[in-house]
């Protein structure tokens, strides 16, 4: 079992010093999170019963890209995931570069987690069809393979139409590609084309196991089993080593911890909510949880 450290809502200053400590603790991935920008948004956020994000406009969303070299730059074993990264928000060729530069910076230790968005409102300010997204996603997915092939190369879509060109520099091993979303498309994306899928909430031991049900029902109409794919679920659910081993046995091969949510009142009284309290949480996470697998 996997353990990504699921960093979203967490301040700018604050990134370096907790890909450090996931780093020495025995953490996995360091997930980032992704958004341009807030405003009075048009697009209701799919995910509460008001249809408001979960977030202020104070919120810190640093470029993923930039960050992710920052802590690749002061870490040697973890890796680092966008959760998720919305790509058809933005051209295919400055995705193409963002994500190469940072696999190629981190020693090939970048996984590029992919969700096509909800918010129609960074779509208009990036000059990209909202209504398509889902479309150009699929195509994009490929193209961006290609490309990261190194040499002189082509792409003739839909949406995309390209080459003879070359971009570089480009990683050494292929950039893993994992979709996030539990919705039908989303899982159908995984199934056809990802490297792993990721969840997109915090799921009930019933919800998830519904959703590997699915998932496994559109894998297979692919000739891929829950084995071929890397599954990451959070789970709602008092963590413990009893719990991921569980779910290990049932295809799930990691999971998202924000230790600090799970504060015990000392914790909050000796740290209140400060980067000490992260990073008090994520060792008591590490030695209660990590060590135990």
């Amino acid at each position: 079992m996997e353990f990504w450290l699921g960093a979203a809502f967490v301040d700018t200053h604050e990134f370096v010093p907790l890909a450090k400590a996931a780093d020495r603790l025995g953490y996995a991935t360091v997930a980032v999170s992704d958004h341009i920008f807030y405003t009075d948004y048009q697009s209701a956020y799919p995910y509460s019963d008001t249809g408001a994000p979960p977030y202020k406009p104070d919120t810190h969303w640093p470029d993923v890209w930039v960050t992710i070299g920052a802590m690749a730059a002061v870490t040697e074993r973890v890796r680092f995931a966008t959760n998720v990264y919305i790509a058809p928000a933005r051209d295919l060729f400055t995705v193409a570069k963002a994500v190469s530069t940072a696999a190629v910076l981190s020693g090939d230790r970048t996984i590029l987690g992919l969700g096509v968005g909800w918010c129609k409102d960074e779509f208009l300010q990036t000059g990209q069809d909202f209504h398509t997204r889902g479309r150009r996603l699929d195509e994009m997915i490929p193209a961006l393979r290609t490309l990261w092939r190194g040499g002189t190369v082509e792409h003739h879509g839909t949406h995309y139409d390209f080459g003879p060109l070359s971009i570089a520099p480009v990683p050494d091993r292929p950039v893993p590609v994992y979709i996030g979303g539990d919705s039908d498309a989303a899982l159908r994306r995984a199934a056809r084309v990802g490297d792993g899928w990721i969840g997109n909430r915090v799921y009930t031991e019933d919800q998830l196991a519904e959703l590997l049900a699915r998932l496994t029902r559109h894998l297979s109409e692919h000739g891929r089993t829950l084995d071929d794919l890397r599954v990451i679920a959070p789970i709602a659910a008092m963590p413990s080593a009893d719990l991921y081993r569980r779910w290990a046995d049932r295809g799930v091969t990691g999971t998202m911890a924000a230790p600090w949510w799970l504060a015990t009142p000392d914790e909050k009284a000796r740290h209140g909510r400060t980067l000490a309290l992260k990073l008090a949480t994520m060792e008591r996470f590490a030695e209660e949880v990590i060590a135990k697998m």
